[in-house]
């Protein structure tokens, strides 16, 4: 496989062919069956799926541009990992909001993106909230049982108190808002919220920071087959 700027250089001289025709724009989109050729000579593709673990710092948003200019994750991201990783085409794997921290995946497989985030999946989120209420039994019972939401009832939710005004909450859905919504529906206004893990992958990194996820945390910590 050439390094990206040789591969780019040979494109530019009109040196690439994919099924017979040449290629002029870096980016193209190429089958992972297709035919390719440098000079003539058949070459190979390689590929498998990247993972990114990422930290999210409070004030970022999940978007390609930030209208207020405090920056994004993608811009967050790009500081955080190596010049090697910068080349791909790194996906978000689903948002959070601005003011919410922890654990953000990035890929490069929009087919992984489709499964850490449909429904059937049922992929865990675990989110620690600080609120602004005492907690009680009471609360966490209804947050076990499923709450009531304007946009339907939500399922079951593990939970926990883990201090006075701390409370766990492990989700399998992805909702608009869902886990302040949720606090909110039983009393329990959110003051600051963290994710601290999805399925079995923990936010092992510090704020700010990223890690590539190895093929095997892929598989055995999120369930997904690399391609």
């Amino acid at each position: 496989m050439l390094p990206l700027a040789a591969a780019e250089e040979a494109i530019g001289a009109r040196r690439v062919r994919v099924d017979g025709r040449v290629v002029t724009e870096p980016f193209a989109p190429v089958q992972l069956l297709a035919n390719v050729t440098l000079d003539g000579v058949p070459a190979s593709l390689t590929w498998r799926t990247r993972v990114l673990a990422f930290n999210k710092l409070a004030g970022l948003v999940t978007h390609g541009t930030d209208p207020e200019g405090i920056g994004t994750v993608f811009e967050a991201l790009l500081l955080a990992i190596p010049p090697a990783l910068r080349r791909y085409g790194w996906h978000a794997v689903g948002r959070l909001d601005r003011d919410t921290t922890g654990l953000l995946l990035f890929t490069n497989d929009e087919r992984f993106v489709a499964h850490a985030t449909r429904p059937e999946t049922h992929l865990p989120k675990r989110y620690r909230a600080t609120v602004g209420a005492p907690i009680t039994e009471a609360q966490l019972a209804r947050l076990r049982s499923g709450v009531e939401l304007d946009d339907g009832p939500t399922l079951p939710a593990e939970a926990r108190q883990l201090g006075a005004a701390l409370v766990e909450l492990v989700l399998t859905e992805g909702r608009y808002h869902q886990v302040k919504r949720m606090l909110q529906a039983v009393g329990l206004p959110t003051l600051a919220l963290h994710r601290q893990a999805i399925g079995g992958l923990e936010c092992d990194v510090g704020a700010g920071e990223a890690r590539e996820v190895s093929e095997a945390e892929v598989s055995t910590l999120l369930g997904y087959a690399s391609r």
